[in-house]
């Protein structure tokens, strides 16, 4: 769970920079666009849209976009047709990569999803070769600093109402919901007047793979980097445990 979260971390910081550059609002704007295709396109009985439309709001995505999105999904405005191709394999040091993509030519993404893989020296794998490694589940993480309430408190309130798991990492603290559950406990978090870096339905790893040698951790985030930065790439999923002292070096390099 901790190499989980240490990645969600590391893409939020990135997404800062996303944001400027406007990529962010494409990969929401798919995301919006396969929602409304696949639950409809009222937010009160699509939760995935809610969901979806929440995300975009949050990074200051205007209205027009995202109904624009919303009526190309409905077949009101013309559009390309996305449809949702996952990804797995291996990267360096043994580490399962998992990624969601969304793209209208699937002829053209996996090839440039398998050079990638090959330039990172990790190896895309055959369908299914990781997936069993990963679980769907809510995750939120709560940065600890201006905490509005006690942490103990907090961790107790939260297993009352139905949390899978809390539990306390070094700046922030993470909590796992069944995926149905996850807009209930956003809810009461803001009921309390707590904010969370990000709440999303994910893929969390069953299973940790221990890097402690530096090149082969600089091998895998690069790796990962880059499937980030590919424009049919909506999430990537990764099961790595590396050290925080080795990140940081890293990230300060």
């Amino acid at each position: 769970m901790a190499g989980h979260s240490k990645w969600s971390n590391i893409k939020h910081r990135k997404a800062r920079v996303d944001e400027k550059r406007g990529r962010v609002f494409t990969r929401l704007g798919k995301e919006i666009y396969v929602a409304a295709r696949r639950g409809g396109a009222d937010p009160d009985a699509n939760p995935a849209l809610r969901t979806a439309i929440t995300r975009a709001r949050e990074v200051n995505m205007p209205m027009d976009n995202i109904n624009r999105n919303i009526a190309k999904a409905t077949g009101e405005l013309d559009g390309v047709d996305y449809e949702e191709v996952n990804y797995e394999g291996y990267a360096a040091g043994g580490v399962a990569v998992l990624l969601v993509t969304l793209t209208d030519n699937r002829n053209r993404t996996a090839p440039e999803i398998r050079h990638l893989f090959s330039r990172h020296e990790g190896n895309l794998g055959e369908a299914g070769c990781v997936a069993w490694m990963f679980d769907r589940r809510g995750l939120l993480i709560i940065p600890r600093t201006g905490l509005a309430m006690d942490p103990e408190e907090l961790m107790l309130l939260l297993i009352e109402e139905g949390a899978e798991d809390v539990r306390e990492e070094e700046d922030t603290i993470e909590v796992v919901t069944a995926p149905e559950e996850l807009e209930k406990i956003k809810g009461i978090l803001t009921e309390h007047g707590i904010k969370c870096d990000s709440a999303e339905v994910t893929m969390v790893p069953n299973s940790m793979v221990p890097v402690t040698d530096k090149t082969t951790a600089e091998r895998i985030l690069n790796l990962l980097n880059a499937l980030e930065d590919h424009d049919d790439v909506q999430n990537v999923y990764a099961n790595f445990d590396i050290p925080d002292e080795i990140i940081q070096q890293l990230e300060e390099a």
